[in-house]
């Protein structure tokens, strides 16, 4: 019997990308560290600066060229798809001529890699200019009901990404009829049916563009990027959501959504903390036992890479 394959789709592709290639290189070094089946599904987001990207706003630092071919390259070359996060839910018909998200899209012009889209005017110019891509349908979209999920599934989508108020509602997840094609968020921060996430994403969205802008304004000009405060909460740590009924277990997948046709999980973090994120890939992929063992060569690689420092202690000076 052919082995069940469980797809961990990860996040980042500037600040994460150390962490998620080291994480590559484990899963061929210590296969016998990992889970039943665990294949790396998808490196997602975007590279700095992005006006097309949506749902979280990740930095306003720009990578230059040479390091957004490297990142698609290394990825391709270890089998993984780059999925760009293109979500932004305020864009305008000129910007789809916005010359650094082309850019990107022509660098992973492979046939490989993929695009998260929200925006139809978006979804209709990347159809037709970059036709090798392969689209997915955005959790931003906040389908909530099993007929409509059903209809975005008969579209050309690789995959839809289920709404996560609908995780673990098995009354309604028994309906959906193409379960193979539908991608799951295992760890959402937001609170259940949280009434601001669509403000949200519009937020994200506005800035976006203030930053964009800013750039071409002498500093006494530019517009104020807007921090985002939510009444609702904002945790980023795995264990504070575990208490949510969104949120889905390393059992839930393995006993519940695999053996029910679901097979691919998304892992929310491309703002998270690395620590935070380091715990987050140990629990859902690697055996229990490995964790420990895992986590401290994770550490050491990524020290040695210069990601951070452990300070070590001075030795004492006696008088």
């Amino acid at each position: 019997m052919m082995e069940k394959k469980v797809r961990f789709h990860l996040p980042g592709l500037r600040y994460n990308y150390p962490l998620n290639m080291f994480w590559v290189s484990l899963l061929q070094t210590h296969p016998d560290f990992f889970r039943e089946g665990v294949e790396i599904g998808s490196f997602f987001g975007t590279f700095p600066y992005s006006l097309w990207n949506g749902g979280r706003l990740i930095g306003d630092d720009q990578c230059d060229a040479g390091f957004v071919k490297a990142v698609v390259k290394n990825a391709n070359n270890a089998g993984i798809p780059i999925r760009y996060t293109f979500t932004n839910p305020l864009l305008e018909e000129k910007d789809i001529h916005d010359p650094f998200c082309n850019f990107c899209m022509k660098v992973g012009d492979n046939g490989m890699n993929e695009v998260m889209i929200m925006s139809p005017v978006l979804e209709k110019y990347i159809r037709e200019k970059y036709p090798s891509y392969k689209h997915n349908s955005s959790t931003c979209k906040e389908i909530r009901d099993v007929d409509t999920l059903n209809k975005e599934l008969e579209g050309d989508y690789k995959y839809v990404v289920l709404d996560y108020n609908l995780n673990n509602r098995w009354d309604l997840l028994e309906k959906v009829k193409q379960k193979e094609r539908l991608e799951v968020l295992v760890n959402p921060i937001c609170i259940p049916n949280c009434p601001r996430r669509g403000e949200h994403y519009e937020h994200v969205g506005r800035n976006q563009r203030t930053i964009l802008e800013n750039r071409s304004l002498p500093p006494e000009k530019r517009k104020k990027v807007e921090p985002w405060h939510c009444e609702y909460g904002d945790h980023n740590c795995l264990h504070t959501i575990m208490k949510y009924p969104t949120f889905i277990s390393v059992e839930d997948i393995w006993e519940k959504y695999v053996p029910n046709g679901i097979n691919n999980f998304k892992i929310e973090g491309r703002t998270a903390y690395l620590f935070s994120l380091i715990d987050t890939y140990c629990y859902y992929m690697l055996k229990p036992e490995c964790i420990g063992e895992a986590r401290l060569m994770l550490i050491k690689n990524l020290e040695q890479a210069g990601i951070f420092t452990i300070h070590k202690p001075r030795p004492a000076k006696w008088p």
